[in-house]
């Protein structure tokens, strides 16, 4: 290049290291911003490139194949993501046509070649003629539930799970407005861990924070910012939480009155997010928590998340949930199960393209063992919190519906309570069914079930 553009290498390399080696952007990107010492401006743009065009590229084949004149199959993986980059700058940001073409086709000499570069520049040409809505028009008309998804760029199958958990949940015809949302970077939310520091005061600490909206605990950040530079983040009094996240959590405490010396465990407690939030609650009731689980790493993430709270409140281990404890041993369980994680579609851009049909039924086995398990870990009258980030009915309804030796209680009074809202404006009940957008949290679901017995 005659120039460097650090900000589109930057994303290139992101793009890179998640299309060709696996990685996960959110995990790549910080480190690729920091190797080229991008801030500000500068790393805004090379997120919101890479992660767009992670995010789009369904609808950008379509439309690349389009505009080249052949299968994207046919097109050099490398040249391919390159191509991703213009695209994206063409029909997905407010960058000038004629900048987008001549720095990508640019960054295509320096990275794949002078004579793939030329392909580039064709290709992104024929792209700059129309715009976007001809685009769309041209590759995926209609407004079919295919065409939809490719509009909106999800595989169809993922659009037909989300549409018939949509129509179950008394929401027919809103996919639509559902990929959309999954397209739009989720704010910042905190959660203001209870005892530990006051939502107010947190919102204070924070330029252009906001209130949240259904958490009591829960502050936005509203303009963005880093929140590592935020001194209740690094000490864990607060952190980076989703506000449905915090409501399902909570949901927990709220179902029943806490007693001084309860047992309660997170059985899948990795990250520790929930972990964390359980903790605070818990020291505030006198209860105390075990934080499981299975692999090592997460754990020492657990460790982290949880050490604001009291000591001697939360205890942290390294264990299997589906065999894990003595039956009858713990008063309340929240079992946030392993899933595909489709509620959460806004927040990585590449996972949508990562998962498959094939990977449910594994998921769902692993999902009914752990219930199974947390039932019988809770004692008779105990209460478990079902949890999962995903809307798919095979991964929550069905799930919780073949659970055997408990009550499904109504989850909405619990969320009502938590939120301070009517129970009517749950849906139809007895769960609870976030959806990223009616809420503007992740799809998380959410299952109160009592152990049946004296």
């Amino acid at each position: 290049m005659s120039r460097r553009d650090p900000a589109r290498e930057a994303a290139l390399e992101c793009i890179d290291a998640v299309d060709a080696e696996g990685g996960y952007a959110n995990l790549v990107m910080p480190r690729i911003l920091a190797a080229h010492r991008l801030s500000g401006r500068d790393a805004a743009f090379a997120t919101e490139l890479a992660y767009g065009a992670l995010r789009m590229h369904g609808l950008y084949d379509a439309v690349i194949g389009s505009a080249a004149g052949r299968p994207i199959g046919k097109v050099d993986p490398e040249v391919r993501r390159v191509l991703w980059l213009g695209v994206h700058q063409l029909l997905g940001m407010r960058v000038a046509n004629h900048a987008a073409v001549s720095e990508t086709v640019s960054l295509a000499r320096a990275r794949v070649g002078v004579g793939p570069s030329k392909f580039v520049n064709a290709v992104l040409r024929r792209v700059s003629e129309v715009s976007r809505d001809a685009w769309i028009a041209r590759v995926a008309p209609g407004s079919g539930r295919d065409a939809v998804a490719l509009q909106q760029s999800h595989p169809a199958w993922v659009a037909a799970e989300l549409d018939r958990a949509l129509s179950a949940d008394g929401r027919a015809g809103q996919l639509e407005s559902l990929l959309v949302s999954d397209n739009e970077p989720a704010r910042v939310a905190l959660v203001a861990r209870p005892g530990l520091v006051d939502r107010e005061a947190l919102v204070a600490s924070a330029p252009g924070a906001v209130p949240g909206t259904l958490a009591p605990t829960a502050v936005v950040l509203a303009e963005g910012g880093d929140p590592g530079s935020l001194a209740e983040v690094r000490d864990r009094r607060a952190a980076v939480q989703d506000e449905g996240s915090q409501v399902v959590a909570a949901a927990l405490v709220a179902a029943a009155p806490v007693a001084s010396g309860e047992r309660w465990i997170d059985l899948c407690a990795g990250p520790g997010g929930k972990a964390a939030l359980l903790g605070a609650h818990a020291a505030l009731g006198g209860a105390t928590v075990d934080a499981l689980e299975l692999h090592p790493h997460r754990a020492r993430l657990v460790e982290d998340s949880v050490k604001a709270i009291p000591q001697g409140t939360v205890s942290v281990s390294v264990g299997d949930g589906t065999v894990w404890g003595e039956p009858g041993s713990y008063d309340r369980v929240l079992l946030d199960a392993p899933c595909t994680g489709l509620g959460a579609l806004r927040r990585r851009p590449e996972a949508r393209w990562r998962k498959d049909p094939s990977d449910v039924p594994a998921l769902q086995q692993l999902q009914a063992q752990l219930l199974d398990r947390a039932l019988a870990l809770v004692r008779p009258g105990g209460l478990v919190a079902y949890i999962t980030c995903s809307p798919l009915l095979g991964e929550t309804r069905d799930i919780v519906s073949s659970a055997r030796g408990a009550t499904v209680l109504d989850a909405r009074e619990a969320v009502a309570t938590v939120t301070g809202t009517g129970v009517d404006g749950w849906g139809r009940g007895p769960h609870v069914q976030l959806w990223t957008h009616a809420h503007g949290t992740d799809s998380m679901f959410l299952a109160l079930l009592r152990r049946d017995g004296t």
